[in-house]
């Protein structure tokens, strides 16, 4: 240790004559025990010398003070701070010597205070060690010994709490494979809810609370549990009462956390430092050996406790088997005795005896007798009994004896003498004779019907019965019943042979009677069945060959031109012209009638080898073989359609009628039968297409119409469920000053394939697979999607509704609940309708537009003057505006003449009615300058054409000004 210089100097301040204050001053500075105090007493040794000093610390990096005298007195080297004396110039001069003095000894006292600081820290540091090892050894020592798991855990936190302060402490263990965790140890001072030390619950269920960030992050936390929560992310969760200091560290087997201690305090006073904290994070470890080694020898005696039960059990069994195999030895040499005495005893009754010595040898069987029924099912014999106290049993009637209730219910019966009493006491049996302590009889069964009785009895109480001899007896009493069985039927056999051998003569001369039944019958199916076969191939109205019958030969012709393709042929597929008027104005039966006649006659234009089949209704098909040229099949189509104009006489009528005949030549494309017939009833279509009353022969062009038709009508369904269809809007513009007013909404498709086709190019087809309605209102629900933004809340969107919407009596209900799904205002959106939509169910179809006009919907009628142009749909309907054909604005004049044009005054005549009707009108199709000039003349004052804009979807127009310049 460092000690005070011996040497010093005298101890007079200048000026004083006293000295013993600074004595006293010395000796305070050489027993100052903190730092601190060295300061001040060395700050009252100076000014003992100079009465204006003050004495400070400096840290070491800061500058000096200038502007006085400041004199280094020492360095602390616990905190490398300076220690300075501030004086002026004048007194440390004068006092050089003794302030130089002073400085050595704060400089002695501060080494020493820092050399005992040092030594405290290492026997701290020492004593710690010993606590811990000590902790450790205690740890090892929980492992192996003999104390339940709880008395271990309880002696751990008495470990713990020898280290630092864990009056709060509990152990949680995590199964990361099955993501659960359980508590097998908590205390709480304050914490009311305790865990289940048993029970396992999913880690979800402590999400995001202190100890899952423990386990998760695989790192120790400490702090405040409030603080913890409020840095640690995600949601914040708390777990139990808020505590002053939280410290939780993780417990891993290699890099995977397998559980966590947890310390905490609720006392404000006591707080958790680093070195507790890397002191848990140790003993962790070691406390996770200890808990492995503990589970794992509680895991070696439960597996050598389950191994010496499992032994245990076996060996049990194994002797269970020993004794069934004895059992099964014994009942398996009784039941080949049986068997063996039902073959060669000589007597029934040798047999009896012999089966009761066999009983005997399996169980107490001193008392037996068998019952058996009588032929006519009343009485009860009793062919064999030996019994000590009943010497004989006779026949008797059935009863309600104890052999009666076991043949009644087809079971075995097992009763002591309480419950015989007791059967008797309900009335179930009435018993007579010797009172047997123990009963047991068990049902004879043959042919699936009880038909005797087995039975032993006792009249000792050291004889009694148990379930396993019930359940023997059943098992021997099936093989006697079979034994007797075969015997009773010994004799039964040889009358049944008897009865066979006359019953085969008498079958004998029936099955001769029956076989010559059997051949008229064969014969009469054979003619059924070729009855049913031609009607099966031919039409039962006019006794040609069906659709059936006619695949055949086709599929035959086809067959034969692939071997030879010089051998042609063709089908003609014929259909009669306006049949259904036929049917409607003269009736079905006339109808009929007709079919059969023009059946003859088209069966009278061909060969012999030719096949002319009806399909159905007024269809016919015929297959022409043999011809040379395709030219061939022509000439015979135009003479079946000749044939047909002669008038038929049907009755008192004269009915006309013609044909229109498809016609279709073999290729090497074809298939099958089919093909060729679809192919043919194409080109019948042409035909009628055509003008009927004549013959069409399918080609490449049909075929490919035909395909691209069909291709056309899939793209159509995938394209309904793509959203293919979108709406282009063409606004309407006021002609004065192009100002936009409004938009038409018109359809378009945007292929994925031909790119953008107007209606014009699928409407039709979408029209006839039923398509259109759907389409619609998928242009609808995107038109109302886009009202509003279009519209400004002050034009309006026209939509267009087709004639077919119409029969639907809620479409304006659908229409009003689309418009409000959207928010659409109702004057925002305009209904166009042409005037055929009109003629269609007219009371219904103004019921939909009155709706829509009460709640705001306008109604617009479109290419007014094209159709019927029936004023009084103007005043029937609730029109409010007339649209224009564009049929009648291309042709107005292009320059003013004095003579004006007939659209000129078909126009003028629309807007004077729509003027006197107060209705709009708007002009469609404007393209030039004349023509908006004209319109405008005219008094029109609305439009809409390509003069002022293409179609365009509705982004182009929401960036557009609300006025077009033509």
């Amino acid at each position: 240790m460092t000690i005070a210089p011996t040497q010093s100097p005298s101890l007079k301040a200048p000026g004083h004559g006293d000295s013993t204050p600074l004595h006293e001053a010395v000796e305070r500075l050489l027993r100052a025990a903190e730092a601190d105090v060295v300061l001040s007493e060395g700050e009252a040794f100076a000014r003992h010398l100079m009465p204006g000093a003050r004495v400070a610390w400096r840290p070491a990096g800061e500058p000096r003070s200038t502007g006085h005298a400041v004199i280094e007195l020492g360095v602390d080297p616990q905190t490398e701070h300076v220690l300075e004396l501030h004086t002026d110039e004048a007194g440390a001069a004068d006092s050089a010597e003794l302030i130089d003095w002073l400085g050595r000894l704060v400089s002695v006292r501060l080494r020493q205070l820092a050399e005992t600081a040092n030594l405290y820290e290492a026997i701290s540091r020492l004593a710690l060690a010993e606590r811990l090892q000590r902790a450790l050894y205690a740890i090892a020592e929980q492992a192996g010994a003999e104390h339940n798991m709880k008395d271990m855990m309880s002696a751990l936190h008495g470990i713990v709490g020898s280290l630092m302060y864990a009056e709060n402490f509990f152990i949680v263990l995590f199964d990361a494979q099955n993501r659960t965790v359980r508590f097998p140890y908590f205390v709480d001072s304050l914490d009311p809810d305790i865990p289940d030390p048993e029970g396992i619950r999913p880690i979800d269920a402590i999400e995001n609370s202190l100890t899952w960030h423990v386990l998760q992050g695989g790192k120790s936390l400490m702090g405040a549990s409030t603080e913890l929560e409020k840095n640690l992310p995600g949601p914040r969760v708390s777990i139990g009462p808020p505590s002053d200091d939280w410290l939780g560290v993780p417990m891993k087997r290699g890099d995977d956390v397998v559980g966590a201690l947890v310390v905490q305090s609720y006392r404000d006073d006591t707080r958790y430092t680093q070195n507790d904290r890397e002191l848990l994070t140790y003993v962790a470890q070691h406390v996770q050996t200890a808990l492995e080694r503990r589970q794992a020898h509680e895991e070696l005696e439960r597996r050598v406790t389950t191994r010496t039960a499992a032994l245990r059990e076996a060996n049990r069994v194994l002797r269970q088997q020993v004794l069934q195999r004895q059992r099964g030895e014994r009942l398996q040499a009784a039941l080949f005795r049986i068997a063996e005495l039902a073959n060669t005893s000589d007597s029934i009754e040798n047999f009896y005896a012999a089966v009761h010595r066999v009983i005997g040898g399996l169980l107490y069987a001193r008392n037996f007798y068998i019952a058996l029924l009588s032929e006519d099912q009343n009485k009860l014999t009793f062919p064999y009994s030996v019994d000590e106290l009943d010497g004989s049993r006779e026949p008797r009637e059935l009863g309600r004896g104890l052999t009666e209730y076991v043949l009644r219910n087809g079971k075995a019966l097992l009763a002591d003498r309480e419950e015989i009493d007791r059967l008797n006491r309900d009335q179930v049996l009435s018993t007579s004779g010797a009172r047997s302590l123990h009963w047991l009889g068990v049902p004879l069964i043959w042919n699936e019907k009880s038909m005797g009785v087995l039975a032993v009895q006792s009249y000792s109480p050291e004889h009694t019965y148990s379930a396993r001899d019930q359940e023997l007896l059943t098992f021997v009493s099936y093989h006697i019943a079979n034994a007797l069985q075969r015997k009773y039927t010994t004799e039964s056999l040889k009358q049944a042979y008897a009865s066979l051998e006359r019953r085969v003569t008498e079958r004998t001369r029936a099955l001769a009677l029956a076989n010559r039944d059997l051949r008229e019958q064969i014969a009469e199916r054979e003619r059924v069945e070729r009855r049913l076969k031609y009607e099966t191939l031919h039409d039962s109205l006019t006794g040609l060959p069906n659709r059936t019958l006619l695949l055949q030969r086709l599929e035959q012709a086809l067959n034969h031109y692939r071997e030879n393709p010089a051998d042609l042929f063709a089908v003609l597929f014929i259909d009669l012209d306006r049949f259904k008027v036929i049917n409607d104005s003269v009736g079905h039966l006339v109808g009929d009638d007709l079919l059969f006649q023009v059946g003859g006659r088209v069966r009278a234009c061909l060969k012999t080898r030719d096949v002319v089949a009806r399909l159905g209704g007024d269809e016919f098909a015929v297959l022409v073989e043999g011809i040379t040229d395709p030219q061939a099949a022509t000439h015979i189509a135009e003479r079946i359609i000749a044939q047909l104009q002669t008038p038929f006489r049907l009755g008192a009528k004269e009915i006309f009628t013609s044909a229109s005949i498809g016609i279709a030549l073999p290729t090497p494309e074809y298939t099958r039968p089919e093909e060729l017939l679809r192919d043919a009833d194409s080109a019948m279509y042409r035909a009628k297409d055509e003008g009927r009353h004549r013959a069409a022969v399918f080609d490449d062009r049909l075929r490919r119409e035909a395909l691209s038709l069909l291709e056309l009508e899939g793209d159509l369904r995938r394209a309904l469920t793509r959203n293919e269809f979108v709406p282009f809007y063409q606004p309407i513009v006021d002609l004065e000053n192009s100002r936009v007013v409004g938009y038409e909404a018109l359809l378009r498709w945007r292929h994925p394939e031909r790119g953008l086709l107007p209606p014009g190019d699928f409407l039709s087809v979408a029209e006839d697979t039923g398509c259109s309605e759907a389409i619609d209102w998928q242009i609808f629900e995107q038109v109302a999607r886009q009202v509003r933004a279009l519209t400004r809340d002050e034009g309006f969107v026209s939509i267009n509704v087709s004639g077919s919407h119409f029969r639907s009596p809620d479409l304006d209900q659908r229409l009003l609940d689309l418009f409000a799904e959207h928010g659409v205002p109702a004057r925002c959106v305009r209904v166009e309708v042409t005037e055929r939509a009109l003629l269609e169910n007219p009371a219904q179809v103004k019921r939909i537009l009155e709706n829509l006009r009460d709640h705001g919907v306008g109604i617009a009628l479109d290419d007014f003057g094209t159709g019927y142009s029936s004023l009084s749909y103007l005043h029937q309907y609730p029109i409010e505006t007339l649209k224009i054909d564009r049929s009648f604005v291309i042709e107005l004049p292009s320059e003013d003449t004095e003579t004006d044009a007939h659209s000129t005054a078909v126009v003028r005549a629309i807007q004077a009615l729509a003027n006197s009707l107060r209705m709009q009108v708007i002009a469609e199709g404007i393209e030039t300058e004349s023509q908006m000039r004209a319109l405008r003349r005219i008094g029109c004052r609305f439009g809409q054409g390509f003069l002022f804009a293409q179609p365009q979807p509705a982004s182009k127009w929401l960036a557009a000004p609300l006025s077009l310049d033509a």
